[in-house]
């Protein structure tokens, strides 16, 4: 069976930091492009960043010079470090990834169950 585990969100203040991190474990062949989206209050599910195998990156506008989005193939894993974090970055946070499974003939994609992040004072 294939999931997404991630962790590291929580509460901290405006101008804080915070580094989610996201493993892929199962039965997995190949990983391709691994993503992080939020969702916020009354609000739809956004892509923040995203990173290619060859960790080519791409960021929302809202994050670029804030968070950073990096990979380690060996351990499965993506990252989000956030820093300068501010009220309006606070939702749930996703990571996703789409993978080459023994059974399957084409990539799927997977999600992971999200983590709260709100930064409050």
């Amino acid at each position: 069976q294939v999931q997404l585990v991630e962790s590291g969100g929580g509460l901290v203040q405006p101008g804080g930091s915070l580094r989610l991190s996201c493993a892929a474990s199962g039965s997995i062949v190949g990983i391709y492009d691994m993503d992080w989206y939020r969702q916020a209050p009354g609000k739809q599910r956004e892509l923040v960043a995203t990173i290619t195998y060859g960790s080519s990156t791409n960021y929302a506008g809202s994050v670029k010079g804030r968070f950073t989005i990096s990979r380690d193939n060996a351990k499965n894993t993506v990252y989000l470090q956030m820093n300068s974090l501010k009220p309006e970055d606070t939702a749930v946070y996703y990571c996703n990834a789409r993978l080459l499974t023994r059974h399957a003939g084409h990539p799927i994609s997977y999600w992971g169950q999200g983590t709260q992040v709100t930064v409050s004072s």
